[in-house]
């Protein structure tokens, strides 16, 4: 089994503190699940796994803050909405006969959050979340996004250099998309303006800035 410590490239236009990926290669799917149990649930570091290849890396706090306010939006989203959706976070998420697992920076089911309800999510019989999250404040080594096709994640949010990319799953490819599936009214241009003023004038506030724009939308779209 090799072991590489890996230091992503900073992101151009960024002033970022390094963060160090540990790689693990020739890692069987039984050393994975022994490792992980070992690990334990309470871990703060985020894992993904590829047909032996493992990536432990320890999220940023420029990684993690808009992961929060994400969840923030989507939860207003549902509220106006008036829909359930499961909130399940970083939901490890894995396929055994697929040799591959990942863990979201969040994730979200939403049109199908009644069948998962309660629930302890199984993969090989429920339906994976209908939206994933990721914060690529920096790169990964893995191939993220066909892990996630080949789990059969609908729609993937990717937030990167001040940036929110939204891709869905079309015949196993993700293709980039101005629109949300989930959530076709929402304003996907827009939402890095509620992110990054969250560095000036709080987080809440940004919230809350978010609600009366989706408040206004919803209102126009009625009329």
């Amino acid at each position: 089994m090799n072991v590489q410590a890996v230091t992503p490239s900073t992101p151009p236009q960024e002033s970022v503190r390094a963060e160090t990926a540990v790689i693990l290669e020739g890692v069987s799917w039984q050393t994975f699940k022994n490792l992980m149990a070992d690990i334990g649930d309470s871990r703060a570091c985020r894992v993904a796994y590829e047909r032996g290849k493992l990536e432990i890396r320890m999220p940023l706090p420029e990684h993690e803050e808009p992961k929060r306010l994400i969840e923030s939006f989507v939860e207003s989203l549902a509220d106006e909405l008036e829909i359930e959706i499961r909130s399940l976070g970083a939901l490890f998420l894995e396929r055994e006969d697929l040799t591959r697992a990942v863990e979201p920076d969040t994730c979200f089911y939403i049109q199908n959050e009644s069948k998962v309800r309660g629930k302890n999510i199984d993969l090989l019989n429920d339906p994976p979340p209908d939206l994933a999250f990721e914060s690529d404040y920096t790169r990964s080594s893995l191939n993220k996004f066909n892990i996630y096709a080949l789990l059969g994640v609908p729609e993937l949010w990717r937030y990167r250099k001040q940036s929110l990319q939204v891709y869905q799953l079309v015949e196993g490819k993700y293709e980039q998309s101005d629109k949300s599936l989930a959530f076709p009214i929402l304003p996907i241009a827009e939402i890095p303006g509620f992110i990054e003023p969250s560095k000036t004038i709080g987080q809440r506030a940004s919230v809350r800035l978010f609600r009366t724009r989706l408040r206004e939308i919803l209102q126009s779209s009625s009329q």
